[in-house]
């Protein structure tokens, strides 16, 4: 393997939390809960928005690599996807309270492994790696909407 293909599964993996033997989905959402106090909130809007779209777009692609390189399909050991996910919840909240990223952690895992209705068939809307991103996308929408009402009520 080369040191590019090492790099690009590294970024795919979020480090090491698609390792996880028990729950890697699970491990990167943490990861990406914990990772956005430092480096993704603390952005202006329009930065964060930015960040999104760059990790859509090269997250895209190295999951794509990341299928041809580990010969499977959408490998669990990808979570790159469960980072934009959490992070699209956390889009447009500016604190960074541990209720906050709790709760977006919580209700993107649940709307990511539920997948109602066309949050599952997103999968299959584009091919490669962007179809493993946009099912994730699709499952931050809920997730937000669910955090957004939690907090206007003040709960998180």
């Amino acid at each position: 393997m080369t040191p590019w293909e090492k790099i690009v599964l590294c970024y795919s993996r979020v480090g090491g939390a698609g390792l996880c033997p028990a729950g890697p989905g699970t491990a990167g959402s943490a990861v990406a809960a914990i990772a956005a106090h430092w480096l993704f909130l603390p952005l202006p809007f329009l930065a964060r928005l930015a960040v999104l779209i760059l990790v859509f777009l090269t997250g895209a692609l190295a999951a794509g690599m990341a299928e041809r390189l580990l010969g499977k399909s959408d490998p669990g050991e990808v979570v790159i996807d469960e980072l934009l996910g959490v992070w699209l919840v956390l889009l447009p909240f500016q604190e960074s309270d541990w209720r906050l990223l709790l709760a977006a952690f919580i209700f993107f895992r649940i709307f990511d492994i539920w997948k109602p209705g066309p949050i599952r068939a997103s999968e299959n809307w584009l091919p490669g790696g962007y179809g493993i991103m946009i099912d994730d996308v699709m499952a931050a929408v809920p997730a937000l909407l669910c955090v957004a009402i939690l907090r206007f009520f003040h709960i998180v």
